[in-house]
């Protein structure tokens, strides 16, 4: 039985609920909730796990705050002895258009504390993350207050159908490769 690590991006608190910086923990949560997953609070994160056909999926959603969320991926990961080929990061991109998916196997953390956390805990930039695009229609200068913003409502209606892709995409990962499911997921919204 293989292991995985899905870890989702975001920040703890009910003022962070429902932002698009939290597109990630809202991903795992879809994630969970198709898999009946109850996440309970552990060291670093809450947690939750199920199987899909022989594998192992372990889900984290970092307690860390978004940008220190390396600390909790190396701690799972070293925990569970999953090698870094099983890790799957999913968060938020401003430089992409909303609903956007994009899979890398590897990459730059493009300017996003909590990707360039992860490298920094990992030591490599050679991890797959799947990200999520949250669009970057913000004045100049308002970036913080965007990405901590709540959906409009015309997005917020398109949510639920990103949030089962991403889910999708994730699972893909897990049984068919990062290869497959890029090709199959990496496309325009």
């Amino acid at each position: 039985m293989k292991k995985f690590l899905v870890a989702g991006l975001g920040n703890i608190g009910s003022e962070y609920e429902f932002t698009r910086h939290n597109i990630g923990f809202m991903a795992l949560d879809r994630l969970a909730n198709r898999n009946s997953v109850i996440f309970s609070l552990q060291r670093h994160a809450y947690t939750g796990t199920y199987s899909l056909k022989g594998n192992h999926i372990i889900l984290i959603k970092p307690t860390t705050y978004m940008n220190l969320s390396g600390k909790a991926i190396h701690y799972w990961l070293d925990t569970e002895k999953i090698p870094l080929e099983n890790l799957l990061v999913i968060t938020d991109d401003i430089a992409l258009d909303y609903g956007v998916l994009r899979l890398r196997t590897r990459g730059s953390h493009a300017g996003h504390n909590g990707l360039r956390n992860v490298e920094e805990w990992l030591k490599t930039n050679q991890y797959a993350r799947l990200r999520i695009g949250i669009g970057n229609d913000f004045p100049k200068g308002r970036q913080v207050d965007y990405v901590l913003g709540r959906f409009t409502s015309q997005d917020e209606s398109k949510l639920p159908e990103i949030l089962e892709r991403a889910a999708d995409c994730a699972e893909s990962f897990v049984l068919a490769g990062a290869h497959i499911t890029m090709n199959k997921y990496n496309s325009a919204g």
